[in-house]
C-alpha cells in the first residue's frame, strides 16, 4: 500500500538480491583456485596414489614385470609381518611413555606462568618456549647426535659431573630409545605449555580468586575449577602430539637411523626402510594407508573420551 492505495497483485515476488561471494565467477572463487590445487597436488592426490599402490605389485627393483593388481595381498603381508608389529610396538610404547610426559611438564610450566605477576618474565617464557618448537626435526637429531656423543657429548659431561662413567648412548639400545625420548620431550613440551596455558587464561579471574579464598589446595581448584577449560587444549595436544609421533621421521632417522639394530626404528623408519631400501612400494603403501587408519581411529576415541567430557 502507498499513499492509502492498494497496489494490484500480479503473482510476483520482488527479486531477491543475488549473494555475488558464492559464485563460481566471483572473485572469492578465483581467489580460492591457488589454494584448492595446492590442496590437491600436496594432500589428496599422494592418498590417493598410495591408496592406488596398496593394492598392486609395485616393486621399483622389477617394473619390467608390471604392476599387476594383487586386491588385498600387501594387507594381509602387512598384518602378518613380525617386523611391522615390531615397529608398531616400538612407537606404540615410545608414544605411552613419552606423550604422559610432554603433558604433565607442560601443565606443569602452564600452572607457574599463570600464577607468576610478573609480565616481563612471562612474556620471555613465552618467547622462550617457542624456540624449540621452530626447530626442525633434521636439526633437533643433529643436537641429540651431539648432546649424546659418547667423547665429547654433553649428557656424559653432566653424568660425569655425579660420578657416572661415560656411556655409549647412542649405541646401547635402551639409552638410544631413551635419548629419542629425550630430545622429544624437549622439543614439544613447551608446545603442550602454551596450548595448556592458553585454556588458564580461559578461566574467570573472579571465580579462581573465588576457589583460592575457598581452599588453599591447588590440586582441588585444577580438579574442579581449571580442568573444564583445560580439556579442550588437552584434546588438541593429544591429536597432534600423537599423529606427530606415529609418523615421526626426520629426527629418529637423523640421529640413530633406527638402531642400533632395531631400538629405535619406529613405524615411519620402517615404511621408509621397505618403499625405498626393499624397494616394494606397494608394501609400504599399504603400511602408511594402516598407519592413516590408526590415526583417524585414535583421534575418534580421544574426542569421544576426552573433548566430550569438556562439552
Amino acid at each position: 500500500m502507498l499513499n492509502g492505495t492498494a497496489q494490484p497483485d500480479n503473482g510476483l515476488k520482488p527479486a531477491r538480491p543475488r549473494s555475488r561471494g558464492r559464485l563460481p565467477g566471483s572473485p572469492a572463487f578465483w581467489f580460492l583456485i591457488p589454494a584448492i590445487f595446492t590442496l590437491a597436488a600436496i594432500g589428496i592426490y599422494p592418498l590417493l596414489l598410495a591408496l592406488y599402490n596398496s593394492f598392486h605389485q609395485y616393486k621399483l627393483a622389477d617394473l619390467a614385470s608390471g604392476t599387476p593388481f594383487i586386491w588385498f595381498d600387501n594387507y594381509i603381508a602387512t598384518l602378518t609381518d613380525p617386523s611391522f608389529w615390531g615397529a608398531l610396538g616400538r612407537t606404540a610404547l615410545f608414544l605411552c611413555v613419552t606423550l604422559p610426559i610432554e603433558v604433565a611438564l607442560g601443565l606443569f610450566a602452564a600452572l607457574m606462568l599463570h600464577r607468576t605477576t610478573l609480565p616481563r618474565m612471562r612474556a620471555l617464557a613465552r618467547v622462550s618456549l617457542v624456540i624449540p618448537m621452530a626447530t626442525t626435526y633434521a636439526v633437533v637429531g643433529l643436537i641429540g647426535r651431539l648432546i649424546f656423543n659418547r667423547q665429547f657429548g654433553v649428557a656424559n659431561y653432566i653424568g660425569g659431573l655425579f660420578g657416572m662413567p661415560p656411556q655409549d648412548w647412542l649405541a646401547d639400545p635402551t639409552l638410544a630409545f631413551v635419548s629419542v625420548m629425550i630430545m622429544d620431550i624437549w622439543q614439544w613440551t613447551p608446545f603442550c605449555a602454551l596450548i595448556l596455558l592458553a585454556g588458564l587464561t580461559m578461566v574467570p579471574k573472579e571465580a579462581e580468586e573465588a576457589a583460592r579464598l575457598e581452599t588453599p589446595r591447588w590440586s582441588k581448584i585444577l580438579w574442579h575449577l581449571q580442568r573444564p577449560y583445560l580439556l579442550p587444549g588437552l584434546t588438541a595436544i593429544l591429536i597432534l602430539r600423537s599423529a606427530d609421533m606415529l609418523k615421526m621421521f626426520d629426527a629418529v632417522f637423523t640421529m640413530t637411523r633406527g638402531g642400533p639394530g632395531t631400538a629405535t626404528e619406529f613405524i615411519s623408519v620402517y615404511i621408509q626402510r621397505v618403499g625405498f631400501r626393499l624397494f616394494d612400494q606397494g608394501m609400504a603403501s599399504a603400511q602408511a594407508i594402516l598407519l592413516l587408519v590408526l590415526t583417524i581411529v585414535l583421534s575418534r576415541l580421544y574426542i569421544r573420551f576426552v573433548y566430550r567430557e569438556a562439552a
